[in-house]
């Protein structure tokens, strides 16, 4: 079987992190499978958003790998047909609005946010 080339984030969670649906509610993210601790956190789990995959992992120590509280670890891309519909719904979901959705002169439609873990997505389309 040949596998398609994707791009595949994983997004750190603090540890003993024992929700992550803030992706479902303001995404409508699916999540396809989720690996827990004995504690009932989560360690790993992989979302779909329309075909796109990513991964949310908890914080392990002497890994290297940071939270992105006090400052953006990365910003996530995501590219959906109804731009203000995902954004309004992110926000009520519990995301932090940082730039409003605006239409910009170089031809995209975007807006910035910061969802439940501090993580940052540029929601947008390119019109």
């Amino acid at each position: 079987m040949k596998t398609k080339t994707a791009f595949a984030p994983v997004l750190n969670l603090p540890k003993g992190t024992k929700e992550a649906g803030f992706y479902s509610k303001a995404f409508g993210g699916i999540e396809e499978w989720c690996l827990r601790n004995d504690d009932d956190s989560i360690h790993v789990a992989q979302f779909n958003i329309g075909g796109a995959i990513f991964h949310v992992h908890e914080l392990m120590p002497g890994s290297g790998d940071i939270l992105p509280q006090g400052g953006v670890t990365t910003v996530i891309g995501l590219f959906v047909d109804d731009v203000h519909a995902v954004f309004d719904k992110a926000v009520a979901a519990g995301a932090r609005a940082i730039t409003p959705v605006t239409d910009h002169e170089y031809g995209w439609r975007q807006g910035e946010l910061e969802d439940a873990f501090g993580h940052r997505w540029v929601i947008q389309k390119i019109l």
